[in-house]
């Protein structure tokens, strides 16, 4: 922690251990008017929001967006979140790897959300947060909810959806490789589960956009590789009654996301054919990559489970050339 910045309100405050409705408007009017403008006055807010027991509902928006404010546009660089930032965000509101409460969640997800660029690992973290709970049972999520451990549902996925999204700022365009680990570990504890169909929508996506992006292509947004779609219309004749399940978004959306402009500008079309070649070589799945994905599917030693299949079956579609390491699983997909 740094020096904390305690003003004689802040003060008054944690000693009476609640915070009203009136509080927020004194600390939005009179502490915070400026902002928060120092480590030490952010830290004042931690501490306030850790020891106050009593707290209106006003209080976690205003929490958030004020600490947010500091470390996206007040910490240089702004609108970065720097290494040392990162650290000290995920160090404050942590305990043993684990976010403290569902407020310090969803200011880690709304900073992802604001900051044009961050650390890989700062996603990843946040997404762990969503694995602790779904996989284990633990962290903020459980806390007067209803989830059951080793089952996914529509809340957690729309969750993990927002944080792979809000990630996706300026250079965060490809799932990078930590994330897709933490999605392959959920995909991996929950396969016996009925989990909510958006799962496997999100999973397959997502695998796919890492799998495919790499250095020297530019892929679309995140936010276009994952969006909702009719999920894989071309293919579905060939996938069976798997995709028939699924409720949006797939293969035919993110073929069209990778290969058309759709409806983003017409410089896009421009851009896309001048570095056609650069596409190809980038979409070739190498060895490190197929190496990677085979380990991931199990090595060929257990049956592929169904969103495993959509994934090999969607890479098969869309790359141009695979690695051979691939092409034993590639051949047991349609």
């Amino acid at each position: 922690m740094g020096e904390l910045i305690m003003s004689a309100p802040v003060a008054g405050l944690i000693s009476k251990n609640k915070i009203t409705v009136e509080d927020v408007t004194m600390l939005r009017r009179e502490v915070f008017a400026d902002g928060v403008v120092s480590r030490g006055e952010a830290e004042a807010l931690f501490a306030l929001d850790q020891t106050a027991r009593d707290k209106c509902g006003e209080w976690a928006p205003f929490f958030v967006e004020a600490v947010t404010d500091y470390i996206v546009h007040q910490e240089k660089p702004e609108g970065y979140i720097s290494e040392q930032n990162a650290d000290w965000l995920v160090r404050t509101v942590s305990r043993d790897g684990m976010v403290d409460g569902r407020t310090e969640l969803e200011l880690l997800v709304h900073v992802l959300e604001e900051a044009r660029s961050s650390p890989s690992e700062l996603s990843a973290y946040v997404l762990e947060q969503v694995a602790h709970a779904v996989i284990d049972g633990k962290g903020p999520l459980m806390h007067g909810g209803s989830l059951v451990p080793g089952h996914i549902a529509k809340a957690e996925v729309d969750l993990l959806r927002r944080i792979l999204y809000a990630y996706g700022g300026d250079g965060n365009i490809a799932i990078s490789k930590a994330e897709a680990e933490v999605l392959f570990r959920i995909n991996d504890r929950t396969a016996a589960a009925d989990n909510d169909p958006s799962w496997s929508d999100l999973f397959v996506k997502a695998i796919a956009n890492h799998i495919m992006c790499s250095t020297g292509y530019e892929p679309p947004t995140r936010e276009v590789a994952l969006r909702h779609e009719n999920f894989l219309d071309e293919a579905a004749p060939t996938l069976g009654g798997f995709f028939s399940r699924m409720v949006s978004g797939g293969f035919a959306a993110i073929l069209e996301a990778y290969h058309s402009p759709g409806d983003i500008e017409a410089e896009w079309e421009a851009r896309n054919r001048a570095a056609e070649a650069l596409a190809r070589r980038a979409e070739t799945i190498d060895a490190s990559e197929a190496e990677w994905l085979a380990k991931r599917v199990g090595g060929g030693r257990r049956p592929l489970r169904d969103n495993e299949r959509a994934l090999l079956t969607l890479i098969k579609h869309a790359a141009p050339e695979i690695h051979p390491t691939l092409k034993p699983l590639l051949e047991k997909v349609a």
